[in-house]
């Protein structure tokens, strides 16, 4: 059976399916599709803790499902804008599981993770998958993986 490594840019699709939505994203869905797929050894979901109750329920949710949550504190700056960015995480997270299964799934639209794709399927020749809103994903990002696969109205709540 295939190894599975996802990674959860929670931000990135909290944000592109509300936009182009209005919806949240259906992580349980996700995973059942998944879990035929292969085994899923590694699930990480990265998320900002600003630690409302709202937060709380949603990332004891991903727990439930199998999902293993980082979290990193919500900064605001003096100047008002907020910072709240796990790409380095995500990026050190795949490389070091690159080498222990057979495909790495990645849900964003972050173009910056095009050239990680890239590069862990070449040295390490595994498959690479990635799951986004199509009109939000970066064209870099879905043209390196070797799956791109939409979030439509079948992996929504």
């Amino acid at each position: 059976m295939k190894k599975l490594a996802v990674f959860v840019d929670v931000q990135n699709i909290y944000y592109t399916c509300k936009e182009a939505y209005g919806r949240q994203f259906n992580y349980r869905k996700l995973w059942q599709h998944l879990s035929y797929e292969g085994d899923i050894v590694i699930a990480n979901a990265y998320a900002i803790h600003r630690g409302d109750d709202g937060q709380l329920k949603f990332q004891d949710a991903l727990k439930h499902i199998g999902f293993d949550v980082k979290l990193k504190p919500f900064i605001q700056r003096s100047d008002g804008s907020a910072k709240g960015d796990w790409d380095v995480g995500i990026t050190i997270d795949i490389m070091e599981s690159a080498d222990e299964v057979d495909s790495i799934i990645l849900l964003s639209g972050d173009g910056d993770f095009a050239l990680l794709l890239q590069h862990i399927s070449q040295k390490y020749r595994l498959e690479t998958q990635v799951y986004g809103v199509p009109k939000l994903t970066a064209k870099g990002l879905i043209d390196v993986a070797a799956q791109f696969h939409n979030i439509d109205a079948a992996l929504l709540l």
